[in-house]
């Protein structure tokens, strides 16, 4: 039996005055909490350096990059977390904003080994929001302006005697992208987020985008069998809310531990990584029940158009 102890450091809210230092200040107390729970795999949140800057229209794209963004990881800034992290023997997963030598800039994330190695990187794909600036809406959702959609595919890696896929915030909204991970033998998931607690499109009560928050995880995790670690950054960021519950879910679609708070908050579960052994082998045994010739549509077609048979 494999087990993995695992944790969930969720953030409280990093607004625009707080610096790279002062966010990895509490990245590193977090991981150190952790590592007194006994987890060995600490999944932070998306943009996890700095505020959700995608909310602001900012014209002066010099600044953004010197503010938001990281040309090198570990960076001067940064560094305390992946040195702790080597010198108390955890992996983690963290995500940021990456600006590439060329000047390409993802919304991306990064799987760092217990001796302080990179082992993978991600680069966000499903990119939500918009790219135009809307002065009136009660906040923007700018990833479109900011970001590039992600070139490096969906992925796995060999990792800590698991097999682990990396995923970022809207992802969890589209099935394809776990099946994808799912197909090359996904045991774990890891995924952080930044969710607005208010939908910029249309009113929707925030008890509703907690509720399809929670099935969606819980949904994801069953019908792929692999273990979801969906960890937030949450509460009032210079007044704008994000919703927490970070979540840990079995293979079996069960809640195994849940945050409580939309503050700092590490929650952590001693996962079996072979617990979804007999559901890869019985109801999602993909080989013996799958049928792509029937799916091309999935990849042939971007939007939904009406194609009655009759």
């Amino acid at each position: 039996m494999r087990k993995l102890k695992i944790a969930a450091a969720q953030m409280g809210p990093l607004h625009k005055a707080d610096t790279k230092t002062a966010a990895t200040k509490r990245l590193v107390e977090l991981l150190r909490e952790s590592h007194a729970m006994g987890a060995k795999f600490v999944v932070f949140p998306e943009l996890a350096f700095t505020t959700f800057f995608p909310r602001w229209w900012m014209e002066d794209q010099e600044e953004v990059d010197r503010r938001y963004f990281e040309s090198t990881l570990p960076s001067k800034e940064t560094a305390p977390l992946f040195e702790e992290a080597k010198k108390l023997g955890i992996g983690f997963y963290i995500g940021y904003a990456e600006l590439t030598p060329e000047k390409r800039r993802f919304n991306a994330a990064v799987l760092v080994a217990p001796n302080g190695g990179i082992v993978g990187k991600y680069r966000k794909i499903h990119l939500p929001g918009h790219a135009d600036h809307k002065p009136e809406a009660a906040f923007q959702h700018l990833e479109k302006k900011y970001f590039e959609v992600g070139d490096l595919g969906f992925r796995v890696w060999r990792f800590m005697d698991t097999i682990t896929g990396m995923l970022i915030c809207n992802d969890r909204r589209w099935p394809e992208a776990f099946r994808v991970l799912a197909l090359q033998g996904a045991e774990i998931v890891a995924l952080g987020f930044n969710t607005p607690t208010e939908n910029l499109h249309y009113p929707e009560p925030p008890a509703l985008r907690v509720h399809h928050h929670l099935i969606m995880a819980q949904s994801m995790a069953f019908q792929n069998a692999s273990w979801l670690i969906e960890t937030a950054k949450c509460g009032f960021e210079d007044g704008f809310r994000m919703f927490g519950h970070s979540l840990i879910v079995a293979p079996t679609g069960e809640i195994a531990a849940k945050s409580q708070t939309e503050e700092d908050e590490v929650i952590a579960f001693n996962c079996d990584i072979d617990l979804a052994a007999n559901l890869k082998k019985t109801m999602f045994n993909f080989a013996a029940h799958r049928r792509p010739e029937h799916y091309r549509l999935i990849v042939e077609r971007t939007g939904a158009e009406v194609t009655p048979a009759n």
